[in-house]
């Protein structure tokens, strides 16, 4: 899993961006699985006001990391806020509570450096302690979007930002993640401009993530968010066909309790700005989110439960 790299040797080309907030045991845990890499890679963090101690113990254990305090939660943007600092041609996102595996990074910018059409390569997902594959990888393995046969490997019409590399100047090209969004579901809006620019995403088997799920979340709020979004980014970049299409399955399939209902209403009385921001993707970006529309009506992988 080396890649084009000699195993063992550093490799300047990909900076690793983690957000975190008030997980100081994990964010550490994770930083350390980090610094084992041999790759070495510069790693920034960006603490989104955390409130346990996280910066402090950021600074004194791990020093070579660039820490950034903004002073606030600002959910994904963080990663906007890194990036700004990234000088490498390559970004590898991982959580304060995932980490990529030895080899996984250079393998990663091997793909990308050998693409130059590609935007991003995600990674298999090993789930810990028990290093058992998350469900979402079986998704990922047999998507239906479509793409030309140089592609490395399948096609993807989202990223998962926990265990995504991606080009830095394609990031930067749309403009990072939305502001609007926060969190939650937020890479569906990021994947979808990649891809109305001309740009491929992929699976890559080949990489590595582990992730050992936090036990500190809110689910709850979790999911309201990525329902709102997903609502907000089908409203502001499908055609009304399938956005109508795509609501009314969602409608229908969500759980019938106050968290879905919050979600919806959210949406409602954001709706304005969905229109004003509205840009339908180009139809070939529009078919294969068709497709992807297709094979969520059975996945047991995303769920808005919580």
């Amino acid at each position: 899993m080396a890649g084009d790299r000699a195993t063992g040797t550093a490799d300047d080309r990909t900076t690793v961006v983690v957000i975190t907030r008030d997980r100081r045991t994990e964010l550490l845990h994770t930083l350390d699985r980090l610094a084992e890499l041999p790759e070495r890679p510069p790693v920034i963090v960006t603490d989104n006001g955390s409130t346990d101690g996280t910066a402090e113990a950021v600074s004194r254990l791990h020093p070579r990391v660039r820490l950034l305090r903004p002073g606030r939660n600002l959910g994904a943007l963080g990663r906007n806020v890194a990036v700004r600092q990234v000088h490498t041609p390559y970004v590898a996102f991982c959580d304060d509570d995932s980490w990529w595996a030895p080899g996984s990074l250079s393998a990663a910018a091997d793909l990308l450096d050998r693409h130059p059409g590609l935007a991003s390569v995600t990674a298999r997902i090993l789930v810990e302690p028990q290093g058992t594959e998350d469900p979402i990888v079986a998704e990922l393995r047999s998507s239906p979007v479509p793409g030309p046969r140089w592609l490395p490997g399948p096609a993807l019409g989202s990223v998962l930002a926990a265990a995504t590399c991606v080009r830095t100047s394609a990031f930067r090209s749309v403009g990072g993640f939305s502001p609007r969004l926060w969190l939650g579901g937020e890479e569906e809006l990021l994947a979808a401009d990649l891809a109305a620019l001309g740009w491929w995403l992929v699976f890559a088997p080949e990489l590595v993530i582990h992730h050992a799920p936090s036990v500190a979340r809110d689910a709850t709020a979790r999911r309201v968010r990525g329902l709102r979004n997903t609502l907000w980014f089908t409203w502001q970049r499908r055609p009304l066909t399938s956005a109508a299409r795509r609501t009314l399955f969602l409608a229908r399939t969500v759980p019938r309790d106050r968290a879905s209902l919050r979600a919806f209403a959210q949406a409602f009385v954001g709706l304005p700005g969905t229109v004003a921001r509205r840009a339908v993707v180009p139809p070939r970006v529009e078919h294969g989110l068709r497709l992807l529309d297709e094979a969520q009506r059975v996945s047991t992988a995303r769920r808005y439960v919580g």
